[in-house]
């Protein structure tokens, strides 16, 4: 070895024990030693720069493989100065309570001109057998899985739903559609006569089909002695703890649904406030506020989506940050957060900006009316055994 050389050796090896492997580096960096990558910066475009694009459809969607749990897009709209959540939870095929949920700094009757709120249109799918109707209580969310022939890939509709007050609870379990009927007639029962007679608002003991029915156009009855699927002529309660335990549906959902649903249809009421599931190859989380009179503690809610997240299918075996995870989950934003790479902070950064498409209804109701709707007492269940099948 020459002098020039090992006098170069020695250099390095003296530097590497006085100041360690950076001062290696930085010494042979002149020498053209390829520097080490540095993490990429992501720039985001301010949302309000960003395109408006149209929305996307608001409850149908294709899944593209059997592992697919995740559907749908989180989407961003501006508000007009007359919205309120009520206008924008029907027009994007929400629930008012999901809206309030993720985005609990706004004011959801009067959000103000040019207020950017979150449109919480993806969804985690329920972790249940994908058929017939799946009526998620905690998510106030219905979820329907056609029947699909060998080969055609799997398709769901999904719809916010209203859902039992607290002490007349939604209950759970199975159940099948047992009758149909268009246009039913609502008889009121004693109690509640009584009841609007000493408010001074007396009622006919049968309310006949009309914008008067609060059971709407269309019902499905359950096998479940007194409950129903049925439509409203209160549609700013969709999406709200607002019934006696009967399920409320817009009417435009509830006629769609009604033509595909048919005698004998599996109905699996459930009660997942998290929920946990795959897309390409992605871990997504979903938490919403467990129901204030849930049985089963949020812990023992928590602890079933982790041990769904520890697959032994090697394809999804990544690490999971159980710190993150209940993070996410118990923020109760009501919106799928990609663990790997987005986080919640970058929910709305990260959305797909759509036009607002509201059109402003001359007939509804002012907000006064509509909380006095909200508030006002309904006894829907006692109606059930004058449903009659019309198939």
């Amino acid at each position: 070895m020459n002098t020039a050389l090992k006098k170069a050796t020695t250099l390095i090896a003296m530097m590497a024990i006085l100041s360690g492997c950076a001062a290696v580096k930085d010494f042979l960096a002149p020498l053209g030693a390829a520097p080490e990558p540095q993490p990429e910066e992501v720039v985001r475009t301010p949302i309000e720069e960003k395109p408006r694009l149209d929305p996307i459809g608001r409850n149908y969607f294709a899944l593209e493989s059997a592992d697919q749990d995740v559907i749908g897009e989180i989407q961003v709209v501006f508000t007009s100065e007359e919205n309120t959540f009520s206008d924008l939870a029907r027009e994007y095929g929400l629930g008012y309570d999901e809206l309030v949920a993720a985005n609990p700094d706004v004011d959801p009757w009067l959000p103000g001109a040019d207020t950017p709120v979150l449109l919480p249109t993806q969804f985690v799918l329920p972790d249940v057998p994908r058929e017939g109707i799946v009526l998620n209580i905690a998510s106030k969310r219905l979820f329907y899985f056609p029947a699909i022939m060998e080969g055609e890939s799997q398709t769901v509709l999904t719809y916010p739903i209203g859902i039992g007050r607290v002490g007349w609870e939604t209950p759970l379990g199975s159940s099948t559609v047992i009758a149909k009927a268009r246009d039913p007639s609502w008889y009121v029962p004693a109690s509640v006569r009584r009841e609007h007679e000493e408010l001074g608002d007396p009622l006919p003991s049968i309310v006949p089909p009309g914008p008067d029915n609060p059971l709407g156009k269309f019902v499905l009855k359950l096998d479940l002695p007194g409950y129903l699927i049925h439509g409203t002529n209160q549609p700013y309660g969709v999406g709200m703890r607002v019934s006696h335990g009967c399920v409320r549906l817009y009417p435009e959902n509830i006629e769609f649904l009604y033509e595909l649903v048919g005698l004998g249809e599996s109905v699996r009421i459930i009660n997942e406030p998290y929920l946990a599931g795959r897309r390409d190859g992605k871990w997504y989380v979903e938490g919403h506020s467990p129901l204030e009179d849930d049985e089963v503690s949020a812990e023992d809610h928590l602890q079933e989506i982790l041990t769904a997240m520890n697959p032994t299918d090697e394809q999804y075996a990544v690490p999971v940050d159980e710190t993150l995870v209940r993070s996410v989950a118990m923020d109760g934003l009501g919106v799928p957060v990609d663990l790997q790479t987005e986080g919640a902070e970058n929910l709305m950064a990260n959305a797909r900006v759509v036009h607002n498409t509201v059109v402003p209804d001359p007939d509804m109701p002012t907000l006064d009316e509509v909380r006095a709707l909200l508030d006002e007492p309904f006894d829907e269940e006692e109606v059930v055994d004058q449903v009659v099948n019309d198939e």
